[in-house]
């Protein structure tokens, strides 16, 4: 794709993944999509054949994010207690969403299809699994005489504590919700069975 192309391709992604972060991907048109990048709805054709590719492309761009901002800033720290304390402040960062107005895409996306066959749930699923793979070796790397149900459990915590998170800070407007959410996460991870 020539660079301007390029350029366009992803302002397209931008403003589908603004507006899918407040309204979900159901409610998203190609339309809104070109009146939003301001371009014609032919223009967004040019790039996505369809609603559906578009989606599929949204759902693989917000499982990249997901992993730049959250997984590559901890992959060089070590194992364990040290990863899993920079992952679980990406994780909360990521719900903030500075760079985006509807919090998690992952989380509303994963509300949205998780009833719903098809490849886009699919995808997202399998990118799930191997996230709750990844904090599971990290809890064993803090924990490594613990049996995989222990740690199964200490990462449905860890999850809990982030979907919790999510719903007290985007929709309670709970401004203690960091707070409870690091004490949360620093008595789950005190808790631990160690070696």
């Amino acid at each position: 794709m020539p660079p301007k192309g390029a350029a366009t391709h992803a302002r397209l992604i931008d403003e589908a993944m603004t507006q899918v972060t407040v309204r979900g991907l159901a409610a998203v048109s190609l339309q809104d999509v070109a009146g939003a990048a301001g371009v014609s709805k032919s223009a967004v054709l040019k790039h996505f054949q369809s609603k559906d590719a578009l989606q599929i492309e949204l759902v693989d761009t917000m499982i990249e994010r997901f992993t730049e901002a959250v997984w590559r800033p901890a992959e060089p720290l070590a194992p364990g207690r040290e990863r899993l304390d920079r992952i679980f402040q990406g994780e909360l960062d990521w719900i903030d969403g500075e760079d985006r107005p509807g919090g998690c895409p992952l989380k509303a996306a994963a509300i949205e299809l998780d009833d719903q066959p098809g490849p886009l749930r699919d995808t997202l699923k399998t990118s799930q699994q191997r996230w709750a793979k990844v904090l599971k070796r990290e809890f064993r790397a803090l924990n490594p005489n613990a049996d995989d149900a222990t740690l199964e459990v200490l990462v449905f915590q860890f999850k809990g504590i982030v979907l919790a998170y999510g719903h007290s800070r985007r929709l309670l407007d709970d401004e203690t919700a960091r707070a409870q959410a690091m004490a949360a996460y620093r008595m789950l991870v005190a808790s631990a069975p160690r070696s």
